[in-house]
């Protein structure tokens, strides 16, 4: 930030109350609506504040019935998707098929998300699921070794990365008793990743908003599909910066310098 003129602190949630005295706010956090990271984004915007992640981002990234109804909108390519209600649970899920996957509309980090493998194992599951949401997304299983995962900033893709299945598993994050296991990753230039993978991801991203999100697709039969969208992505040392090192933070700090110039 300092190279490039902008002076940093890093704040946490009890900086609710002073977010006025900066210019911008970078939310690193898991978001959620019912959230601190929602409301502290609220204010920040209401004063005018440059800020990712914006409020209108967080709300339609979180809530995957909005993403699977835009995608379906727009036509952007997608594994079969279905909103489920109480009333068509069971015979949406016949019409997908199984195995199938169950998506609560918060979910996030493989939380919230169950592959059902078989039609009797589906009352079960969906009166589980239910007792949460009145809504849930279900949606064609398309097994792959692998996810993509393509970093979009000011509608620009930023970094495309591999993310390998965690073991013994069909997500790349597995959530057991005895802790959190994740699949190997591979970060490449965007320019060496497929470009019609890039180009839906950015497609994809643009119509959420202009910040920042991480776009996790697939490839099915030779043609990429959009799994879901991410307003808050990852981005760890030595993983998704793994390309292009210091230079991935140098251009997230340049698109807050020119939108703060811009104002």
């Amino acid at each position: 930030g300092e190279a490039n003129g902008i002076a940093c602190d890093l704040v946490r949630k009890d900086a609710y109350g002073r977010i006025a005295e900066y210019d911008a706010l970078f939310i690193r956090e898991t978001t959620c609506v019912n959230h601190y990271t929602y409301r502290i984004a609220r204010r920040a915007e209401a004063e005018g504040m440059v800020v990712i992640d914006d409020p209108r981002s967080i709300v339609r990234c979180t809530n995957k019935v909005y993403l699977a109804e835009t995608m379906a909108r727009h036509r952007v390519a997608t594994p079969r998707t279905l909103v489920l209600t109480r009333d068509n649970a069971i015979d949406g899920l016949r019409s997908l098929g199984f195995p199938c996957v169950l998506k609560r509309p918060d979910s996030a980090f493989s939380t919230g998300v169950a592959r059902c493998d078989a039609e009797e194992d589906a009352a079960g599951m969906l009166a589980s699921f239910f007792e949460h949401s009145d809504l849930l997304v279900a949606q064609e299983y398309v097994p792959t070794d692998f996810d993509w995962r393509i970093g979009v900033l000011g509608g620009e893709p930023l970094f495309a990365c591999r993310y390998g299945m965690a073991p013994e598993h069909w997500q790349i994050v597995k959530h057991a008793d005895d802790g959190v296991q994740e699949g190997d990753s591979e970060t490449m230039p965007v320019q060496d990743a497929p470009q019609n993978v890039v180009k839906l991801a950015t497609r994809a991203a643009n119509l959420i908003g202009d910040g920042l999100y991480g776009v996790d697709l697939k490839v099915v039969r030779g043609k990429p599909v959009v799994i879901e969208i991410n307003d808050n992505p990852n981005i760890d040392a030595g993983i998704e910066d793994q390309s292009l090192g210091d230079e991935l933070y140098d251009r997230i700090m340049k698109h807050f310098f020119w939108k703060l110039e811009s104002r």
